[in-house]
């Protein structure tokens, strides 16, 4: 089933929406990290990537409406998926940029390294969810 599931033509446009949505919450970490604490920032830029995550995965991925459930719903389900992804994005990206990278001897881009690897560590967790639990068809 999981082999399946990561090897289909609804992974890889939902890595491709991942991948734009990811470059958006990027590129914004880097605009509130001017007013925001890194923290802060990463929670604040991974909403904004879960709101382009999900018009796009809507749009583009899952897009079978016959047994869906309302948008309401696949809302408040991809928002708690997304959460779980927080947590993954939040814990690595703090850890690589606190104790990790600087032990490895890194001074340059820390919180631009930790973030993005934080970014990709919750994709297959997301995509699991999405495709069984946010967008399933009745």
């Amino acid at each position: 089933m999981l082999k399946k599931a990561f090897f289909s033509t609804t992974f890889i446009k939902f890595l491709a929406v991942g991948g734009f949505a990811a470059i958006v919450n990027f590129g914004s970490r880097i605009g509130f990290s001017y007013f925001f604490n890194y923290t802060t920032a990463i929670v604040l830029a991974y909403f904004v990537g879960i709101i382009i995550a999900f018009i796009f995965n809507k749009l583009f991925v899952f897009t079978h409406k016959i047994g869906s459930r309302s948008p309401a719903k696949q809302f408040y389900y991809f928002f708690l998926i997304n959460l779980l992804g927080l947590a993954q994005t939040l814990v690595v990206s703090l850890l690589l940029a606190h104790i990790l990278l600087p032990a490895l001897g890194i001074e340059q881009g820390i919180e631009e390294i930790a973030h993005f690897i934080g970014i990709c560590v919750p994709v297959f967790t997301s995509y699991l969810g999405h495709k069984y639990i946010t967008f399933r068809t009745a």
